[in-house]
C-alpha cells in the first residue's frame, strides 16, 4: 500500500506559550494531515532533553518531555488558571524556540498543575494506576531527576559515591528527603502521557498514524545509564571506556563525536537483550510505527576512545547483529520498524537489513551529491523502502538547492525537470512521491517552501539546532488541497 506523510516534530508546532505542544495546534495539524490525504505524522524522539536541547540526548529513554505538555489543555482540565501563565514571556521570535527562557518559565507553571493533580482525590486512582503500570522505570527516573536538582555538578557522574553507585541506604535516604520532588516528577509524567494518549487517539480516529523515533544510543547523563551501568561499556569508576560517533567522511573531516556510552553487547546477550525488549515494547505502545536511528550500529559500531577531541581515533567493533531483533521479536511478536540505514554501509549492513525484513530509507538529496556514491536516485528505490527529500539532519529542499555544488544542483534540476514557476521544492517532493517506495515522507519545511533558516539540525554543531517552529496559519486549506491533489496523483491516498 502506497502512503505518504509529513515529518514535523512536536516542538515545531505553532502552539502558544513558546514551544509546540500536544494541544490544539497538534489537533489542528492532524486535521490538516487528514484533509491533505496524509496517512502518517512522523516526529522526533519525545524524551526529556538535556544540555543542547537535542531530542537524541535525553535524560530517559522511557520518560516524556515536559515542554510538550499543553498549558491550555491543563487549564481546560482544571489544573491551571489561564492567568498563571498567559502573561509570561515565552520569546520574541515565534519562528524559534527559546529553550533558555522555556527552562526558566515552564517548570513553575507545571508545579502548580502537578500540585492540583496530586491533591485531586477523584484523580488519585488513575494516577496510582499510572505509577504502578510504569514502576519498571518511573520511580527511578523521578528519583534521578530529583537528585539532579539537589546535588552539585551537572551530571550524575559527579554525585557523591554512594549515590553514583546506587547504594541502598543512600537511595532510601534520598527518597525520604526528596519525596515531594519525586511526587512532582511522577505527576509531570502522568500529565505528559495523558496528553500524548489523547493526541494519538485523536490522530488515529482521523486516519493519521504516528511514526516515532528511537535513538540507538543513550545519553551518558541519563537515568538509564545510572540505573543499569552493567549494560554499558564503563570502567570501575563508571566512566565510559569508549563512546559513540561516526568516522570522518566527505561531510565532516573530523567525523562526528556523539559522546554516548556504548552498549556492553555481551552482557545484553547474556540476559536475552531484556533491556532492549522493554525499551522497544514501551515505544511500540506509544507509536503506530517506529523508526530506529543509526541502524547500521547494530551490525558494527564506531568506538572512539573516551576523552578524544574528535572521531579520528575511533575504530569499528562488532555489534549484536540479527540476534537482538530475533530476541525482541520472540518477546513482542512482529515489529513494524523502519531502519535508518544511512551512513557508511557495508555488505554486512545490507545483509542485516535484508535479514531483519525492515524497510530502509532513501534520501533524495543524497542522490545528487557527487561527494559520495549511492543508490539514492528515485528510479532506484525499491517498494520496500521509505523515501525522503531530506531528514531532520539535512538541509531543507530549497536550502539544499542554494548550498549544493552547482553541478549537483544542475543535475537535480535536469533529472527532476524543476522549474522556478512551480517552485523547486514541489519538484523535489514529487521525486519521492512518484518513486516506487511504499512510503514517502517530506519535511513540513519543504511543504512550506522554506530555506536554510528552517533547518532543524546541523550535525556536529550546537547552539542553533532544534529551534525551528512553523508560524500560525501556514497549514491552511489551500495547502491541504494542493497536497491532497499531489498525493492522489501518485496513488498515495489512504484507502
Amino acid at each position: 500500500m502506497r502512503t505518504s506523510g509529513i515529518l514535523l516534530h512536536l516542538t515545531s508546532l505553532p502552539s502558544p506559550h513558546g514551544v509546540g505542544t500536544m494541544g490544539q495546534a497538534a489537533r489542528d495539524f492532524v486535521d490538516f494531515l487528514a484533509a491533505a490525504g496524509q496517512s502518517w505524522w512522523q516526529i522526533l524522539p519525545i524524551g526529556p532533553t538535556s544540555m543542547g536541547d537535542s531530542p537524541y540526548q535525553s535524560f530517559s529513554t522511557f520518560a516524556g518531555n515536559a515542554y510538550l505538555i499543553d498549558l491550555d489543555d491543563l487549564a481546560a482540565a482544571g489544573l491551571l488558571r489561564p492567568e498563571e501563565y498567559a502573561g509570561l514571556a515565552w520569546g520574541a521570535d515565534p519562528a524559534a524556540v527559546d529553550y533558555a527562557l522555556l527552562y526558566r518559565q515552564r517548570w513553575g507553571v507545571l508545579r502548580r498543575a502537578a500540585a492540583r493533580l496530586l491533591a485531586d482525590k477523584d484523580a488519585a486512582a488513575d494516577y496510582a494506576a499510572f505509577v504502578e503500570a510504569n514502576r519498571a522505570w518511573l520511580p527511578d527516573y523521578a528519583l534521578f531527576m530529583a537528585l539532579k536538582d539537589s546535588q552539585p555538578g551537572p551530571t550524575w557522574q559527579q554525585w557523591p559515591e554512594p549515590l553514583r553507585r546506587r547504594e541502598p541506604a543512600a537511595l532510601a535516604a534520598a527518597r525520604r528527603e526528596l519525596a515531594a520532588e519525586i511526587d512532582f516528577q511522577q505527576a509531570v509524567q502522568y500529565l505528559f502521557f495523558a496528553q500524548w494518549q489523547a493526541l494519538k487517539a485523536y490522530a488515529n480516529a482521523h486516519g493519521v498514524r504516528f511514526i516515532g523515533d528511537l535513538p540507538i544510543y543513550i545519553a551518558a547523563d541519563s537515568a538509564d545509564v545510572w540505573l543499569h551501568p552493567e549494560q554499558f561499556q564503563l570502567d570501575g569508576t563508571l566512566t565510559p571506556t569508549e563512546v559513540a560517533g561516526c568516522p570522518p567522511d566527505a561531510f565532516a573531516a573530523g567525523g562526528q563525536l556523539w559522546g554516548n556510552p556504548l552498549f556492553d553487547w555481551d552482557t545484553m546477550a547474556a540476559d536475552g537483550y531484556r533491556w532492549w525488549v522493554e525499551r522497544i515494547r514501551h515505544h511500540c505502545a506509544l507509536f503506530d510505527r517506529l523508526r530506529i536511528d543509526h541502524f547500521r550500529g547494530f551490525d558494527s559500531y564506531y568506538a572512539i576512545p573516551y576523552g578524544d577531541a574528535d572521531a579520528r581515533g575511533g575504530r569499528w567493533r562488532q555489534g549484536p547483529g540479527i540476534a537482538l531483533f530475533r530476541a525482541v521479536e520472540a518477546a513482542l511478536g512482529p515489529l513494524d520498524i523502519i531502519a535508518e540505514d544511512l551512513g557508511y554501509l557495508t555488505d554486512s549492513v545490507r545483509a542485516l537489513l535484508r535479514e531483519s525484513g525492515f524497510p530502509g530509507i532513501k534520501v533524495l538529496e543524497f542522490g545528487f551529491d557527487s561527494r559520495e556514491a549511492g543508490n539514492y536516485l528515485p528510479h532506484t528505490y525499491p517498494p520496500h523502502s521509505v523515501a525522503y527529500v531530506g531528514t531532520h539532519d539535512n538541509e531543507t529542499a530549497l536550502g539544499w538547492l542554494t548550498t549544493a555544488n552547482p553541478a549537483d544542483r544542475d543535475m537535480a534540476i535536469d533529472y527532476l525537470k524543476l522549474t522556478a514557476a512551480e517552485g523547486y521544492h514541489w519538484g523535489l517532493m514529487r521525486g519521492v512521491w512518484s518513486s516506487a517506495a511504499d512510503l514517502a515522507v517530506v519535511q513540513a519545511q519543504d511543504l512550506l517552501g522554506l530555506g536554510c533558516e528552517a533547518r532543524m539540525n546541523t550535525p556536529s554543531t550546537v547552539g542553533k539546532n532544534w529551534r525551528w517552529r512553523a508560524l500560525p496559519g501556514v497549514f491552511d486549506p489551500a495547502l491541504a488541497a494542493r497536497l491532497r491533489h499531489e498525493t492522489a496523483l501518485y496513488g498515495r491516498l489512504p484507502e
